[in-house]
């Protein structure tokens, strides 16, 4: 196990339990750091509740109280709660450092470390990443928003081990000295602004995936993304760009027919399992990363020819009388949404909706004209219901739920066509997460 070292804390207050909250509360305890655990909604059954307990953590539910923030040196938050909570405001005005558990990496020494953060695509090319590093006998371990908590990973870590860790932007904004060996930017697309209110408040907190990089780490990023393009001037790493758009001297892209390194090519376009042009771009990433750590091209080559995707990511689910059912529920916002609309030449039956973060859809004008009909519901149906009639759609049906969803999908699609649920939403006002959401969808599926 390894040891937290040089961790100026002596007493830590962990804000919020879920899975995150209820890991680090107990590897700060296995550490001998003085913990206290608050959280508002849990309840006296809830099994984290019971299970700190019985380590003697003390917690506290129900509510916030203020004068816990008496004789607490720092808060580790849970990355979904926003700054503006009541506790966390009188904190920063005391100058008490609010932290996510990621920060955690820097002082359990994790100085191997893959992170990959961007509105879109972060499953899927960690995913890639690790399985490429798999397949060259790199031994690694997959963490953060995908799989198990990173700070629970990174402390019982081997020495040769890698970490591949996915990072949102709502863990980025809770560090201090956390760096990756290799970072990873995907792009940036407007989202989760109920969160960080304003678009560079978003970029910030991507930033912050390289922003105490120095020139001995590496920084893979689009170079098709203009927004990427500058946020990465104030990089001090080594760059490594990727583009499906353009020959680059140096790094990874890709042109009709193949995809290159260093003007070396790896492997055929026509042999990739994986749909979409978005993922092209993932694709390119992993490659880029890859190569870094010297994977060969014939193990990027036997990753390739055979993953087909992830949970949730543009996930074929089933053949229905020649309707093609495409569960991509991790589409929760409208860039998302987009890419998954142009992966298919064939009419699409969409099935979007879910929470209002006071956002329009005419991001998605552009990229409908494969668009037959729509199901929409959620908080979001009545905006989606506008701009299907302002695109001229004719079959438009709310929903209550997602059964109704594919029940009404399949009744207005026809056969050689896509039914494909790609939200453009989160899941929040229906079902507790994205992938709950998708296996409703699923199980729906399969039922007809």
């Amino acid at each position: 196990m390894r040891k937290l070292e040089g961790f100026p804390y002596k007493k830590v207050l962990v804000l919020g339990l879920a899975k995150s909250g209820t890991a680090v509360s107990q590897l700060l305890h296995r550490q001998g750091i003085d913990v206290v655990v608050n959280d508002l909604k849990a309840q006296d059954d809830n099994p984290s509740v019971h299970l700190l307990r019985s380590l003697e953590i003390k917690v506290i539910i129900g509510d916030h109280p203020l004068d816990l923030l008496d004789d607490i040196d720092v808060i580790i938050k849970n990355p979904g709660i926003p700054y503006e909570n009541p506790l966390l405001e009188v904190a920063q005005s005391k100058k008490i450092p609010i932290l996510t558990e990621i920060e955690l990496l820097h002082y359990l020494h994790v100085n191997d470390l893959i992170g990959i953060t961007g509105s879109n695509g972060k499953t899927t090319t960690t995913t890639l990443i690790s399985e490429m590093l798999k397949e060259s006998s790199i031994p690694s371990r997959i963490a953060g928003n995908i799989g198990h908590v990173a700070s629970e990973v990174a402390e019982n870590l081997a020495e040769n081990e890698t970490m591949v860790v996915e990072l949102s932007s709502f863990q980025l904004m809770g560090i201090e000295y956390f760096k990756p060996k290799v970072a990873v930017l995907l792009n940036i697309f407007e989202a989760h602004l109920d969160y960080h209110k304003t678009l560079e408040n978003y970029k910030y907190a991507k930033a912050n995936l390289f922003s105490n990089q120095t020139e001995e780490e590496y920084l893979v990023y689009n170079a098709d993304d203009e927004q990427v393009n500058e946020m990465i001037k104030k990089a001090n790493a080594k760059l490594v760009p990727f583009s499906r758009k353009s020959k680059l001297p140096n790094g990874a892209y890709a042109d009709d027919t193949y995809i290159y390194y260093n003007n070396t090519k790896v492997m055929k376009i026509d042999d990739i399992a994986l749909v979409g042009s978005h993922n092209l771009e993932n694709i390119l990433a992993a490659v880029a990363t890859a190569k870094l750590y010297n994977v060969s091209n014939e193990a990027i080559k036997n990753v390739l020819q055979t993953f087909v995707g992830v949970a949730h990511r543009l996930q074929f689910v089933a053949n229905k009388e020649d309707r093609l059912f495409y569960n991509d529920s991790k589409a929760t916002n409208i860039l998302a949404t987009t890419k998954a609309l142009q992966a298919f030449q064939k009419p699409i039956i969409l099935l979007a909706g879910g929470l209002d973060r006071g956002n329009s859809f005419d991001g998605l004008k552009p990229y409908m004209s494969n668009v037959k009909g729509m199901v929409v519901f959620g908080e979001t149906a009545s905006k989606l219901i506008d701009l299907g009639k302002e695109i001229g759609l004719e079959n438009i049906e709310k929903v209550n739920n997602m059964e109704e969803a594919v029940k009404c999908a399949f009744q207005l699609s026809s056969p050689n066509e896509v039914v494909l649920l790609s939200p453009a939403c989160a899941s929040w006002d229906q079902y507790a997460t994205f992938e709950e959401r998708g296996n409703m969808f699923m199980n729906s599926v399969h039922k007809l």
